[in-house]
């Protein structure tokens, strides 16, 4: 398998992505595009002015707790609002937020300041997801003709350093079961579901970074992992299904 990066130029509010992209790479049968959330976002102009922001008392109270400016604050509060979800934490520079976003049947996400990022875009401004990712990655497997994955960075509890996952997909089935399959030594697998999508999405970021490389997107090729006619929300578990749910207040 290859994990090929795609470097573009500096992406802006209004940039064809579609064309950017193919600018700097020639698809292959079996290609899957894994691609940045907040470079979608970008050039769908999804950013926010925080001058234009004024914050809540709320805002400027959790503010204080994990030391963000409340502007931004302010901002994660709504997303959070936007995608059905609440404030389960907080700690230095974030706050934790459970999401269950429109569309986003079984499950939520666990991320920090509900997708929201002030890194890589103009001066006091932010960004988040794409208003509906879905119909992004849809809009992009039309154009481009490859599966989607749309990602975004994240932590690991308990582990130091940034991975990824996949917030959707379009043209690629995001798990693979294995229940019912036998292991090396011919016990029957009962539980393990292989996360298809976020592990590509993790692999992808290997290259892409998250900082100034601009490279907002990289090819997965000769996976053998097929296409397929899914489109939507990489979907989770619920709380109680969890199987860190005695350590987690969501």
């Amino acid at each position: 398998m290859q994990i090929l990066p795609i470097q573009t130029s500096l992406l802006q509010r209004s940039s064809d992505l579609a064309a950017e992209i193919l600018k700097n790479i020639t698809f292959e049968p079996g290609d899957i595009l894994v691609i940045s959330s907040k470079a979608v976002a970008t050039v769908e102009d999804a950013a926010v002015s925080l001058a234009n922001l004024a914050p809540s008392a709320e805002a400027t109270k959790i503010s204080r707790k994990c030391d963000q400016d409340p502007r931004f604050t302010e901002f994660v509060l709504r997303e959070t609002k936007r995608m059905n979800g609440d404030v389960v934490g907080t700690s230095p520079h974030v706050l934790l937020t459970s999401l269950k976003p429109t569309g986003m049947n079984h499950g939520r996400i666990l991320c920090p300041n509900a997708g929201a990022d002030q890194s890589n875009t103009e001066k006091d401004y932010s960004i988040g997801w794409p208003l509906d990712p879905v119909r992004s990655a849809v809009s992009l497997r039309k154009k481009l003709g490859v599966p989607i994955i749309i990602s975004d960075s994240c932590c690991v509890p308990g582990r130091l350093g940034v991975t990824a996952f996949a917030l959707v997909c379009a043209g690629i089935d995001p798990f693979r079961s294995e229940i019912g399959t036998k292991d090396l030594f011919g016990k029957t697998m009962r539980m393990t579901q292989e996360a298809v999508a976020d592990q590509l999405a993790t692999a992808a970021n290997a290259v892409m970074g998250n900082s100034a490389q601009c490279i907002p997107a990289a090819v997965i090729r000769n996976s053998g992992i097929p296409a397929s006619g899914f489109s939507g929300w990489v979907e989770g578990i619920e709380p109680e299904e969890d199987l860190f749910r005695g350590i987690l207040r969501v």
